[in-house]
């Protein structure tokens, strides 16, 4: 049998033969092209939760700057971007097979340009109102959104074989954003890196920090920096994927080369993420305190309407070959998988991120106050402690963590299969998240909280380290269950259902801190991670399973 040279499977960026599972065709000629996708999906895929996350590390600048907004406000502003950023990976999860690989990820990834300078814009201007920070970190969610529509592409460049080698580089290798931006954001802050064009620089109010040291109170800070930093990488980055990366025409039909079918795609994609900007607006203006909102609904309610408005705006406004294309899409809904591994990667995913946005501020608030009674023995929490370690200098241990082993989560898992991984990993979430809110309960109740700092971090990174291990190994099994057709799409559905964890974990652990009871929090957590251990082992480990050990 003749295996198509690489002249001969397509033209341009579009390739009209893909053919993976075929050992002679990969060998010659798909890895070369499969892994030159990756490694270019790679660096996209980490800005794009850099711009995503960044606000979890912009909040405790804030606060440290002497922003005019209280801690409960401060906090909503993390959440908002993470709702957002998981609102826009359920259009995104259907972009691949409407708009073409490469013209996907080189449009979203110039996207972020936008609230890279909007928030390098108003962080200059402390007097502004709320919404207006609130809005920037709305539209940061456009990084949120890049990880569905990235890991559906580099699962249809890759044999099933390798599924869980190719997300796990693609997503822990991408999810290092989440770290980089803990890492870069703080430094960039420190030095006028833009000149005169990036504007004046505010005095830090309180001491602040990196990880290579203190950075005191009367330091000039550039927090704008936070967003205008990332100029530098984007540019760049949307070039190389517009020259190097490809579509793949046996998973976008209609996707070719040419010019007009080029801006058709682009359509597509800037009208599907637009669609989503309206009800996570809408459902944000429903549960928001005033002045913002409404607050008319928790966020029990919010979410699940978000959700669903957003897949019936999708359907009902798609015009042309995008409404049949998301018809045959939405057949995913229908199987009992794609609703089985969405719960599970809520465990894996969802708490990575989630953890990654709410641990910062978490940090500042419950070891950076001295926690005493007053004269009539009711607990006090606004003495400064002296003591306290600075969030900027640890919080970026976790998603570091987390990312690293992610890759080798998907290893592990292509030898030993994905749910006897994810079985393991669950069990030590359940302990691993009853003993974190110990650790916090004490923490709070102590005038001395610093001393249960090293304990704190260290069950914190167990976490994270279980959940990267457990994010390779949902995908891998995602990869395993479902064919070609429907894989993608349910890789974006799970990850844009657990991207919620960033919504859901800022706001639950800082109601319960306001409370004054943060281990009822991760308490909560461990419950449902329990639920999912049981449901891992019915679906997928016991003798009777259909599919069994995927």
């Amino acid at each position: 049998m003749n295996t198509p040279t690489p002249a001969r499977i397509g033209t341009g960026a579009t390739l009209e033969d893909w053919r993976p599972e075929d050992d002679a065709f990969w060998e010659s000629t798909g890895k070369r092209i499969a892994y030159r996708n990756l490694w270019l999906s790679v660096p996209a895929l980490l800005c794009g939760f850099a711009i995503w996350g960044m606000w979890g590390i912009i909040t405790v600048q804030m606060l440290n700057l002497g922003f005019p907004f209280s801690q409960a406000e401060l906090f909503s502003l993390t959440a908002i971007a993470g709702l957002a950023g998981a609102t826009m990976r359920i259009p995104a999860s259907f972009l691949i097979r409407l708009s073409g690989g490469r013209n996907t990820i080189f449009l979203t990834t110039a996207m972020l340009l936008a609230p890279a300078v909007g928030t390098g814009i108003v962080l200059q201007h402390k007097d502004w109102p709320l919404w207006a920070f609130q809005l920037m970190a709305l539209w940061s969610g456009v990084g949120g959104g890049n990880f569905a529509s990235s890991m559906s592409n580099i699962s249809t460049f890759f044999p099933k074989r390798l599924q869980g080698t190719a997300l796990g580089l693609n997503a822990g290798l991408g999810n290092f954003g989440v770290t980089t931006m803990q890492i870069v954001i703080p430094l960039v802050m420190t030095m006028p890196l833009l000149g005169a064009m990036g504007g004046e620089s505010m005095t830090l109010v309180k001491d602040s920090g990196w990880i290579f040291g203190k950075i005191v109170a009367g330091t000039p800070t550039w927090i704008q920096n936070a967003g205008f930093a990332w100029l530098l990488s984007l540019v760049p980055l949307s070039i190389l994927c517009w020259f190097g990366m490809n579509n793949l025409k046996t998973v976008t039909p209609g996707v070719d080369s040419s010019l007009g079918s080029t801006i058709a795609a682009f359509i597509k994609i800037v009208w599907l993420y637009t669609l989503s900007f309206l009800p996570a607006g809408v459902g944000l203006y429903l549960y928001l305190p005033a002045p913002t909102g409404l607050g008319l609904l928790n966020m029990w309610l919010a979410m699940p309407l978000i959700i669903v408005s957003t897949l019936m705006v999708m359907k009902l406004t798609a015009f042309g070959t995008m409404k049949d294309n998301i018809a045959k899409q939405f057949a995913i809904f229908r199987n009992k998988h794609t609703w089985s591994m969405t719960a599970l990667y809520i465990v894996t995913f969802g708490s990575f991120i989630g953890f990654s946005m709410a641990l910062p501020l978490a940090i500042t608030v419950i070891f950076g106050i001295s926690h005493v009674p007053d004269a009539h023995g009711v607990m006090q929490h606004t003495l400064k402690n002296p003591n306290a370690p600075s969030a900027l200098t640890y919080a970026w241990m976790g998603p570091f963590i987390g990312a690293a082993v992610r890759p080798i989560g998907g290893w592990i898992s292509d030898k030993l299969g994905g749910s006897i991984v994810t079985q393991v990993i669950s069990a030590v979430m359940v302990v691993g998240s009853v003993a974190v809110g110990y650790v916090m309960m004490q923490a709070y109740a102590s005038a001395t909280p610093e001393t249960y700092f090293p304990m704190f971090l260290g069950l914190f990174l167990l976490l994270f380290f279980a959940s990267g291990i457990g994010n390779g190994s949902t995908f891998r099994t995602i990869g395993v269950i479902f064919d070609r057709q429907q894989a993608g799409p349910v890789l974006g559905w799970t990850s844009a259902i657990a991207a919620y964890g960033a919504f859901v974990a800022p706001v639950v652990i800082g109601a319960q801190i306001k409370a004054g009871t943060p281990q009822f929090a991760m308490y909560g957590f461990a419950v449902f991670y329990a639920v999912c251990l049981v449901l891992n082992w019915w679906f997928y480990l016991r003798s009777g399973a259909e599919i069994k050990n995927p």
